[in-house]
This record gives structure tokens, sequence and C-alpha cells, in this order.
């Protein structure tokens, strides 16, 4: 059987301006993570990242960690979605990103409040598809049709490593655990970064074995959720 490492991009900058630019601890839990692909003996034999910033650059340092040659083929459809669209279609205000942070800021804890507001903003996407350049089914479609032209493109017995972001990886963990999208809410708040999930594809289609394994980050206070 064919088997596909799905992986979440390293800490980015969460708070600034650019948001897709790793932060300097992601940039060193990309290191950790490349370490920990060693260890485990993964050797890919394609590598797929999604187009942002933050994908790439995971990639570069943590192939480079596992003594792995950095050529990967970028393919859109493993793209998070537009979360900037998502919060100002639950709250228009924040086009202004200094109301947002007075918002959050007098509520003592931002941190908590943004998490509160986003799965608001998120639920509200799920539920609807009017004011969204990319309704929630189109997007977990697309990450679908990604996912089945990685493992279209792997021989028997080949390992792909896929570095993508958090909702894209809980997507396919839902449609392939459930057959729909009804685990995603629950699970996308909770995907680390750095994060592993193993997808085996073989006769029966494909299968998770496993979904958001992070032991190379155990005990090394490194784990994250942005």
């Amino acid at each position: 059987m064919a088997v596909i490492y799905l992986i979440r991009h390293a800490q980015a900058s969460f708070g600034a301006r650019d948001y897709d630019k790793l932060s300097d601890f992601g940039e060193r839990q990309a290191v950790v993570l490349g370490q920990a692909l060693a260890a485990r003996g993964v050797r890919p034999d394609l590598v797929v990242t999604g187009s942002m910033s933050r994908h790439l650059r995971t990639a570069q340092l943590a192939l480079e960690a596992a003594g792995l040659s950095d050529r990967a083929e970028v393919d859109t459809g493993f793209d998070e979605f537009d979360h900037e669209q998502v919060i100002l279609a639950h709250k228009p205000a924040y086009r202004r990103r200094t109301v947002m942070l007075a918002d959050l800021a007098r509520t003592g804890n931002p941190q908590r409040a943004f998490q509160e507001m986003f799965s608001a903003a998120t639920e509200r996407w799920v539920r609807e598809e009017d004011g969204y350049t990319e309704s929630f089914q189109a997007f977990a479609d697309r990450v679908e049709a990604a996912i089945r032209r990685t493992a279209g493109s792997l021989g028997k017995g080949g390992t792909a490593v896929v570095f993508t972001s958090g909702g894209p990886i809980t997507s396919v963990v839902s449609r392939l655990l459930t057959g729909g999208d009804g685990l995603w809410l629950t699970l996308n708040p909770l995907t680390i970064n750095t994060a592993i999930t193993k997808v085996l594809s073989g006769a029966r289609g494909l299968t998770v074995v496993s979904h958001n394994e992070h032991g190379h980050l155990d005990g090394t206070e490194m784990l994250t959720y942005r």
C-alpha cells in the first residue's frame, strides 16, 4: 500500500500583519519535524506542498533537516481556506485590524477571545454559502480532489509527504472517517503545528490510520496550535 503523510505547517506569525510567514519558533519546529521524519525512516517518492509561504518554508526546513531533497510539487488544492474572508463575513467591522485588536484586548484574554470569535466565524462559513469566494463545500471538495491526485501519482508501495494546513488535513480526515464533513469543526481547532497525519492508499481507497501525531514535540515545550 502507498502511504501519504499529511503535515501541518510549523507555527506561523499569529497576530502579525503577515500571518503566512513562519515565526522564529516555527522555524525551529520545522527543523525538529525534519529530524523526526529522518528518525522514522521516511523516504518520500513524492513531496507536495500547498502554495502558501508557511507550507513552502516548513517543507524547506524539514526536508533539509531530514537530509532529503527539497524538490517539491506545488498543488494549490492543499491551500488553506481564506481565514480573513471568513472572519470578515462574520465581523465586517474587523476589516479595520485595529478594531479587532482592540476588541480582543478588552477581553483580558485576547487569544481565547480570538479562538471563540474564529470558531463562530467558521461555524457560519460551514452553514452558509453567501458572502464567500469559496464556500465550505467547495473548499472540502477541492482538498479531496488534491489528496486523490496525490494518491494517483504514487506507485504501489510509494510514499508521499504533503505540507499543508490544519483545515485541509481535518477535511480529509473527516471525509475519510465519516464520509462527510461533520467532524471538521471539532477537529480543526485541535490540529497541532507540524503534526503528522498518516493516510494509506490501496485497493480499498484511502484510509486514515493516525491523525495529529506530535510525539516529536512531547517534552520540548514546542507544542502550538497557530
